[in-house]
């Protein structure tokens, strides 16, 4: 049998002598299709350099490839170059319906027997039953309504509340005041028997709309930095606002390390001393540090918007349960 003589890899190039010129390099598959001349046979045109001709060449070969974008990384598993990959981080999912029907182990979690987890331990132990029936099922799923009993004992998940309320002055936006001063919870108190927690912030001064629920979920969501909720306040001065300083509140601006702007901003029926600002950061007492930055201190602060909430037959001090149009509309834009 006739020896060959190769680079020893399956499938790799051969050459039957190393001082063959035929000899090409197997090409990488994923290269822009062009092919690879021979070493030691460089062509060099008329009038040109071999300088400017190796630059050439290796601007063409190398990140690039003549193709004008770049190539993915060679890598093994998964790997996708960044541009390839689907920026996808800001799409978020729909919250769900609280009170809609749910997985057996999350209404055992909600009346506060155990953990999901050791409630699916429960569930398996057959020490769980729905309207009577022994429930062993993973994923099984019940209404608000059922009767869910635990080793004989009826349990009841907590019904979720939602509550908008118009503050008034003089009001810390807290359940609770160690100093003894008036807070939220008054207004609302008998509203329901679930205990129900205010959501954001709006100093003492402030007025305006303040939403409660014993939603988690919901809370997390509103409150979260990157959500963004928008919200429109009421600003009013005793001095005149410059449409200049107002428009560098619009361009925004580096407050304590970090940036931030109105993302729109008005006069009031034309009257410099009112302004209406919408903002999408929830940082604490942020409209009036801002205001204080250019050297206008704000006499009274009205938020007049909340997310898809507004004031509308809302009287100050006065409350009301959010809609169930308005909790879909909370769920799919937050």
């Amino acid at each position: 049998m006739k020896k060959q003589s190769g680079s020893g890899r399956r499938g790799g190039a051969r050459r039957t002598k190393p001082e063959s010129k035929s000899f090409l390099p197997k090409r990488k598959s994923g290269g822009s299709g062009v092919r690879l001349k021979p070493r030691g046979k460089t062509e060099e045109k008329p009038g040109v350099s071999s300088e400017k001709t190796e630059g050439k060449a290796g601007k063409a070969g190398g990140k690039y490839q003549g193709s004008g974008r770049p190539l993915p990384k060679t890598r093994t598993g998964s790997y996708k170059p960044e541009f390839w990959r689907k920026k996808d981080e800001n799409k978020r999912k729909p919250l769900p319906d609280s009170n809609a029907p749910m997985r057996l182990n999350r209404y055992v979690a909600q009346a506060g027997i155990c953990s999901r987890r050791d409630a699916d331990v429960l569930i398996a132990a057959g020490v769980v039953s729905v309207n009577g029936d022994v429930i062993t099922e993973m994923g099984f799923r019940v209404r608000t309504t059922d009767k869910v009993q635990v080793e004989g004992d009826t349990i009841k998940a907590e019904k979720k509340q939602y509550i908008l309320l118009n503050k008034p002055k003089n009001f810390l936006a807290t359940g609770d005041d160690p100093q003894g001063r008036r807070t939220v919870m008054e207004l609302i108190r008998g509203a329901c028997k679930e205990r129900v927690f205010p959501i954001g912030r709006l100093d003492r001064d402030t007025t305006g709309l303040l939403m409660f629920t014993n939603d988690g979920e919901m809370a997390k969501r509103l409150t979260h930095p990157k959500v963004g909720v928008r919200t429109l306040y009421h600003a009013t001065f005793k001095d005149k606002i410059s449409r200049v300083d107002l428009q560098k509140m619009i361009e925004g601006f580096e407050l304590d390390g970090k940036f931030v702007k109105f993302e729109k901003a008005e006069f009031v029926k034309d009257d410099p001393r009112q302004i209406g600002v919408e903002i999408h950061s929830g940082r604490n007492r942020i409209v009036r540090r801002i205001f204080e930055h250019f050297g206008y201190k704000v006499t009274r602060l009205d938020r007049v918007i909340l997310a898809c909430l507004n004031k509308k037959n809302l009287s100050r001090g006065q409350w009301r349960f959010i809609t169930e149009e308005e909790l879909s509309i909370l769920r799919m834009t937050t």
